[in-house]
C-alpha cells in the first residue's frame, strides 16, 4: 500500500490558522448530562499503566476476577481502569486476555444490573493491538454502532488535524508516521493519516471507504456539540470514526456531542488516548501534586528509587539530564544493568539482579536517591515477537530488582517502558487496586496503594511515560521530591 507523505508543519502557525476554539466551555454540560442521564458505566481497559495520566480520584485494578469487579461496580465512581498490559503480549495472548476480561466485566455488570461502555485505552502514538482489541470486545458485548478512534493527548503533544496525527517535537508538528514511534520493533506502522492507518492495520478489505469517517475540527469548533451529535447519528454502522482535536476544548465539545448521541440510542466502542477518558468521566484537570501535599518524611530517612527501562529518545535524554545534574553533586547513585547480561541466560540475569538489589538497598539506606536503569543501547530481535521477548526479559529483571528491595523508598518512579511500569505495579509491588491521586507532572500519573497486601504500602508510585515531558521534567520531579 503506497503511503502519502505529509509535511512537517510549524506548530504555532498551524494552530493559529485553525478556526477559533468553540466559544462556550462545555464542561458544565458534560457534568449535567453525566449526572442527570442514565449514561453507562465506563470501564477502561488500559494496555499499559499510563492511561491514567489525565485522571484523579479514580481506581485502577490490576486483577479482574468477578468478585473484585462486582465490588468496583457497586462503588459510586463513574468508571474505573483495568490494567491489562496487553501491549506486552503477542496477538494470540492479547486476544485471549481481552476476551477473559470483557467476559468477567459483562458478568459483573449483569450481577449489579448496570450497563457498560468499554474504552480500549491505547498509546497516543498509535502503537498497540488495533483493530484486534476492539474486535475481541465486540465479540463479547455485541457489535457497536462504530469504533471511535481518538488518540489526541494534549499534554503529550499529540494532535489530529485533517485526519493526520501529529507529534509535537519542539516547535514542529511531525506526522506520526515519520517519528521514532512508527519504527517500533513490535507495533510499527507507516501511515500518518488515520484513515490510512486504519486500512494499514485492519487490511484493505475490512472497511469500505464510506465506513471510515471523521469529525473535523471545523465541525467541532463551529458547530459545537449539536453538530458532533448530528454527525455521530448519521455515521454508517460498523465503521470507524476519527476524532480530530488540537486543543482540550475540542475533546470537551466532542464528548458533549457524543453523550447527546448516546442519549438518543447510539452505542460506540472506544479506542483512544488518555484525554478522552478523563473528559468522558467528567474529570477536570488540576495542577500537579507537590512534594508538600504528599507529606513525604522530613527529614528524609531513605532515598527515592527510580527504575528506567524505556528506550525512546526522550527517556534517554531525560536520564542524561538527571544523571548529569544529580551525580555531579553526589545526590544520585546509578546502577546500570547491561541488557546483554539479562538476556544471555537465566543464571546471568539472576546474578545481575542480586548484585543490583544489594547495591540499591545500601544506597537507599544511606538516604541516596538511586537510579536503576538498563544500558541505553537498544537490543532487538530478528522479528516483532523476538523483540517483544527481549523486552519481557528486561522487564522481568527490573521487576526482580524491585521485588528484592526490602528498604522502603521515599518514592518510586517507574520510567517506562509500558511493560516495566505495569510489571513494577503488579509483580514488583503486588498492587491489586490503587487510587490515581493525580499527576506528579503534566501527563505523569501518581498512584497510591494502601492495601495491606501491597509492598511498600503508601509509598508514592509515579508511572512516568517514556515519551512525556521535556528533557528536564524527570530531573525536576526528583529534585522537588528530594
Amino acid at each position: 500500500m503506497s503511503q502519502t507523505e505529509y509535511p512537517i508543519l510549524p506548530l504555532t502557525d498551524t494552530l493559529t490558522n485553525l478556526p477559533a476554539e468553540y466559544p462556550t466551555n462545555v464542561q458544565d454540560q458534560i457534568t449535567q448530562i453525566l449526572t442527570t442521564t442514565p449514561i453507562n458505566r465506563l470501564v477502561v481497559l488500559d494496555d499499559d499503566p499510563t492511561g491514567t495520566q489525565t485522571c484523579h480520584n479514580i481506581s485502577v485494578l490490576t486483577v479482574w476476577d468477578i468478585p473484585t469487579l462486582t465490588v468496583e461496580f457497586r462503588s459510586q465512581t463513574p468508571g474505573f481502569f483495568i490494567l491489562t498490559n496487553s501491549r506486552a503480549l503477542p496477538p494470540t495472548q492479547a486476544s485471549a486476555l481481552i476476551h477473559e476480561i470483557c467476559t468477567n466485566v459483562a458478568q459483573a455488570a449483569k450481577i449489579t444490573n448496570q450497563k457498560v461502555d468499554i474504552v480500549l485505552r491505547g498509546d497516543s502514538t498509535l502503537r498497540g493491538h488495533f483493530p484486534l482489541e476492539p474486535d475481541v470486545a465486540q465479540s463479547v458485548f455485541g457489535p457497536a454502532d462504530g469504533v471511535i478512534l481518538a488518540p489526541f493527548f494534549f499534554q503529550g503533544g499529540r494532535f489530529t488535524i485533517d485526519d493526520v496525527h501529529y507529534v509535537v517535537e519542539g516547535e514542529r508538528l511531525v506526522p506520526a508516521g515519520m517519528t521514532q514511534f512508527a519504527k517500533d520493533a513490535t507495533f510499527g506502522y507507516k501511515s500518518s493519516n488515520l484513515r490510512d492507518y486504519v486500512a494499514e492495520k485492519a487490511g484493505s478489505g475490512r472497511f469500505t471507504e464510506g465506513q471510515v469517517c471523521s469529525v473535523t475540527i471545523e465541525e467541532i469548533r463551529i458547530g459545537g456539540p449539536e453538530a458532533v451529535c448530528e454527525k455521530l447519528l448519521a455515521v454508517p454502522v460498523g465503521g470507524v470514526i476519527i476524532v480530530n482535536a488540537a486543543a482540550e476544548s475540542d475533546m470537551d465539545v466532542f464528548v458533549a456531542g457524543l453523550l447527546l448521541a448516546e442519549s438518543k440510542g447510539k452505542h460506540f466502542l472506544y479506542r483512544t488516548g488518555a484525554a478522552f477518558v478523563s473528559t468522558r468521566l467528567g474529570i477536570r484537570s488540576k495542577p500537579p501534586i507537590s512534594a508538600a501535599e504528599l507529606l513525604l518524611p522530613s527529614p528524609r530517612t531513605t532515598g527515592g528509587l527510580i527504575i528506567a527501562g524505556s528506550y525512546v529518545p526522550k527517556t534517554t535524554a531525560q536520564l542524561k539530564v538527571l544523571t548529569d545534574r544529580r551525580c555531579a553533586t553526589g545526590k544520585l547513585a546509578v546502577m546500570e544493568m547491561k541488557v546483554e547480561e539479562l538476556i544471555a541466560s537465566p543464571e546471568s540475569a539472576a546474578l545481575a539482579v542480586r548484585r543490583v538489589v544489594l547495591e540499591t538497598e545500601a544506597s537507599l539506606r544511606d538516604g541516596m536517591d538511586t537510579l536503576v536503569m538498563t544500558s541505553r543501547r537498544l537490543v532487538t530481535g530478528d522479528d516483532e515477537l523476538a523483540s517483544l521477548e527481549i523486552g519481557t526479559l528486561v522487564a522481568e529483571a527490573l521487576v526482580g530488582v524491585l521485588r528484592g528491595i526490602e528498604v522502603r523508598p521515599r518514592f518510586i518512579i517507574a520510567k517506562k517502558g509500558g511493560i516495566t511500569s505495569s510489571d513494577a505495579a503488579t509483580k514488583g509491588l503486588n498492587i491489586k487496586r490503587a487510587t490515581v491521586v493525580g499527576q506528579a507532572a503534566p501527563g505523569v500519573p501518581l498512584w497510591r496503594c494502601n492495601e495491606e497486601t501491597s509492598r511498600h504500602r503508601g509509598v508514592p508510585f509515579v508511572v512516568f511515560p517514556g515519551n512525556v515531558g521535556g528533557e528536564e521534567t524527570l530531573c525536576e520531579l526528583v529534585e522537588a521530591w528530594s
